[in-house]
């Protein structure tokens, strides 16, 4: 047996010695904010000095503007929402059979660290072989532990410049704020200007540590056998980039080496300093991992391998992005764009975008821009972030580079708008996004299992088409009748919504839904009522499973101003997660409880 496994050992070994290694360098909560990307504010002579050795994508997204749903799509090479996988901190176990990239890299023969952030959505606990994940996953973990002559992969993830690293204090700003680039819709104070220039502050602390792993790589005569792929992990960390899904929350500063000897596995166009237009998003990033290793990626992975050994046949024709629950707060968001236009479908366009989110507020910006607007002292742009939405936006990066204009209505763009929204749609029907299912009803039917397999026979066009009705206030609320009585949960759920979205509740055609079976549709029917006792039914977590109450208690507290005499009763509930729930859900119910009691 002993020598079963040595001699099982040293052929994968073998098998591997020849490859190359490679190596991420990643960050968080930031955009192309680089000198390469022709950002003339920022100072990061390291980035530069790599990008002009390789190549950078100019047209690269993250697919979730936020990180656990943005790694999600990383490890697994798939859509985060096919998977059921979306919200933040979902932690839903893997379909079936699939494995993360670090375990089919394992496989052959790589030795894969990374130090040392995590943080996807996926149930770690129930990864088949979850120990061999990595090689190590720790703030120790480094490719020098490896076997001699095994080829590595390792990821180096900077935290420096997160979100919560812009509202540290006390700081001494670098740069200069009053010349930060200030976008149009965020309002001009002191308190964002401080917030943008320790962003950028933050950029370029970060960009002196790329400089010294890439030292340390080169000081362990390592580099010519290593490819070196660069990018931040979504959009800015500030108010209306970091959780929207627009190209500001989802463009990557992507940046691929090739040395010398690896320059054939190198993406069509690759040269020193060259700028690539291809369209490329997070889910490809695996793929091209290991078809890079020389690996062929499994076929459950939904990206395309950009280059490598096993490049795919054809180039991606558009990118998508999308947002569910954020933290506490429940949306659902799909993005689609072509590299010009950006499409937008928001389908529950009744929540504001700027939705109270307890640790967004935190920052100085959001609090300041929140103030203005409840002083009445914005423009019409800046007041936007914090009214309903559209149910679809449109908008033209080349003439348009913020996203402020809305171009849906125009007559000169609605083929673009056809065909952007056709395009979305088929990702959404090819996926199976279940994203579209209210979680605590995806939940209930999985129960420990992967939402995926649990719900692969769901009739997912009608879920599709009663998304897109309940969305679109522009059809009469009589349309939703059939939806009320459709046999599947989240058709009847979706029909409960679209009164919600248009107000209109309709106390006949609902009130049967107070006695769904579906807890989610009997909370989105007494929303639409303002019903607070089937509401507090559903509420507490010591009686309820947690995505049931966490549901029921988003809607009350959007219902606060009318609880009349129920009001004691919200009051009273709990608010502390019983310990079984994970760790990083606990806190969510607190926070909305902590708000309802304002």
């Amino acid at each position: 047996m002993i020598r079963f496994f040595a001699a099982f050992f040293f052929s994968t070994l073998a098998f591997a010695a020849d490859r190359p290694n490679v190596l991420w360098l990643t960050s968080e909560d930031n955009g192309p904010n680089y000198g390469c990307f022709g950002d003339k504010y920022a100072v990061t002579p390291n980035i530069d000095a790599l990008a002009a050795r390789g190549i950078r994508f100019k047209r690269a997204w993250s697919n979730a503007p936020v990180c656990a749903p943005a790694r999600t799509c990383l490890i697994s090479g798939r859509w985060a929402p096919a998977d059921g996988a979306e919200h933040m901190r979902s932690m839903v176990p893997m379909p079936t059979g699939h494995k993360m990239y670090a375990q089919v890299l394992r496989e052959a023969g790589y030795y894969c660290t990374n130090a040392s952030k995590e943080d996807y959505n996926l149930d770690r606990a129930k990864v088949k072989g979850a120990d061999a994940v990595w090689d190590e996953s720790s703030g120790k973990a480094h490719y020098k532990n490896r076997a001699t002559g095994q080829p590595f992969f390792a990821i180096f993830n900077d935290t420096g410049t997160h979100e919560s690293q812009i509202r540290r204090r006390p700081h001494t700003l670098i740069h200069d704020p009053a010349k930060a680039p200030l976008p149009p819709f965020h309002p001009d104070t002191p308190e964002v200007r401080h917030d943008w220039a320790q962003y950028y502050d933050n950029i370029t602390t970060m960009d002196s540590g790329i400089g010294k792993k890439l030292a340390e790589l080169e000081a362990s005569g390592l580099a010519e056998d290593t490819i070196i792929m660069l990018y931040g992990d979504h959009g800015a960390g500030m108010p209306r980039f970091k959780r929207w899904p627009y190209n500001s929350g989802l463009q990557i500063g992507l940046i691929m080496y090739f040395p010398e000897k690896w320059k054939h596995l190198a993406p069509k166009g690759y040269a020193p300093g060259a700028a690539s237009d291809e369209l490329v998003q997070f889910i490809d990033l695996a793929p091209t991992l290991l078809s890079i290793a020389g690996v062929k990626p499994p076929s459950y992975m939904q990206g395309h391998a950009i280059c490598g050994s096993h490049p795919a046949a054809t180039p991606n024709n558009f990118i998508h992005g999308f947002r569910g629950r954020m933290d506490e707060r429940y949306d659902c968001t799909r993005s689609t764009t072509d590299g010009r236009y950006v499409y937008v479908r928001q389908l529950m366009p009744h929540l504001p975008y700027g939705q109270y989110l307890n640790y967004m507020f935190q920052q100085a910006t959001t609090r300041v821009w929140n103030d203005l607007f409840t002083a009445g002292k914005l423009d019409e742009l800046q007041s936007r972030f914090w009214q309903p939405k559209p149910a679809e936006e449109l908008y033209d990066l080349q003439s348009d580079p913020w996203e402020t204009k809305n171009l849906v209505s125009s007559k000169d763009h609605s083929a673009d708008l056809e065909r952007l929204r056709a395009a979305q749609d088929a990702w959404l029907l090819q996926t199976r996004d279940l994203g579209l299912i209210p979680e605590a009803e995806r939940l209930a039917v999985a129960k420990d299992g992967s939402p995926a397999d649990a719900l692969k026979d769901w009739p997912f066009h009608h879920i599709l088409d009663a998304a897109k009705l309940a969305a679109n206030r522009a059809e009469g609320a009589e349309k939703l009748a059939p939806l009320l009585k459709h046999e599947n949960a989240a058709v009847r759920y979706w029909g409960a919504m679209g009164h919600l979205i248009r107000g209109s509740a309709d106390a006949a055609a609902l009130k049967p839904l107070l006695q769904d079976k579906s807890a989610s549709v009997r909370i989105a029917a007494a929303e639409a009522l303002g019903d607070i006792d089937t509401l507090l039914a559903s509420a507490s977590v010591d009686e309820k499973p947690y995505l049931e109450a966490l549901e029921a208690l988003n809607a009350l507290d959007r219902l606060k101003s009318r609880l009349g005499p129920q009001k004691a009763a919200v009051l009273a509930l709990p608010s502390k997660a019983p310990k079984s729930v994970e760790k990083r859900l606990q806190e969510y119910v607190a926070r909305l409880m902590e708000h309802i009691r304002e």
